[in-house]
């Protein structure tokens, strides 16, 4: 039997490191002095009114952006365009339904979109596809034209293409964007599946958090900006964004439900999710 002295407790190294970042276009910041770790399997809800920098937030780990000032690592390593430890979900968005492309085809993209022309399929490639589709439940309909799918089938699909290369990351702008409630739970959950299984982080741009809520681990609400970054319970509170927005804001819990009215906040309604751990406040 080992010696249990010999087991190393140190924790696992961040799979995203944003530190004194800023992200500004022309004179206008829209955050700045943000310091993030995102911790292998970790679930961030990325919220905030329209305009303050996101989606701007996931170029930047997509290195389609650069930071004005600070620095932010993918794995140890400086975030570039391509980088194959990342797996990204779009805003959702129609294909024209005359397309000839199939849903197995759009999966398939995760995997060899970067080679030119289609070329032949290998049959390793091609059970990773179908494990992808059974993954996500889009199997019924993999052949199907993708242009006669419903918005949460195609999402299902892009949830697949995201994981096709077993990402360390996952970064999803908006992706319950147009869908209905059960679609929303159901790409939610397939998201929350997957990085339980994977171990994957994800980052969660949204609007709609309450089918996101339940697997949420902590919060980072970017305002005119300035950020706060904590659980939902810490961060979505009357003082926290009172102060985040600089003018009163209020925080009602009606009927299991958080809704934020006041001052510059959009009217949102969110779940609440209780836990204990600390708020980190930007500069505000």
């Amino acid at each position: 039997m080992g010696n249990d002295s010999t087991v190393s407790t140190d924790p696992s190294p961040p799979v995203i490191s944003l530190r004194d970042a800023e992200l500004r276009f022309g004179d206008r910041v829209l955050w700045h002095d943000l310091d993030l770790d995102v911790e292998p399997g970790e679930f961030i809800a990325v919220l905030g009114p329209n305009g303050t920098g996101k989606t701007s937030l996931l170029k930047v780990l997509l290195g389609q952006h650069s930071l004005s000032t600070g620095s932010a690592r993918i794995n140890g390593k400086n975030v570039h365009t391509g980088n194959s430890a990342i797996g990204y979900i779009p805003q959702q968005r129609g294909i024209d339904q005359h397309t000839p492309m199939r849903g197995r085809d759009l999966v398939r993209m995760g995997i060899d979109g970067h080679r030119w022309g289609p070329g032949r399929l290998s049959r390793v490639r091609r059970r990773k596809v179908d494990e992808l589709l059974a993954a996500v439940g889009a199997a019924d309909y993999a052949d199907a034209p993708a242009g006669t799918l419903s918005g949460g089938e195609l999402q299902r699909l892009r949830v697949a293409q995201a994981l096709a290369n077993d990402p360390s990351v996952l970064l999803c702008d908006e992706p319950l964007l147009s869908l209905d409630l059960h679609h929303q739970n159901v790409v939610a959950g397939l998201l929350h599946d997957q990085r339980v299984k994977r171990n994957t982080s994800v980052v969660f741009v949204t609007h709609e958090i309450n089918p996101i809520l339940p697997y949420v681990d902590r919060v980072l609400y970017i305002v005119g900006g300035h950020f706060l970054v904590g659980t939902t319970a810490e961060v979505m509170t009357s003082a926290s964004l009172t102060s985040l927005y600089g003018s009163p804001v209020e925080v009602v819990r009606v009927g299991g439900r958080l809704i934020v009215v006041g001052g510059e906040a959009e009217c949102v309604d969110h779940h609440i999710h209780d836990d204990d751990s600390t708020v980190e406040r930007g500069a505000i």
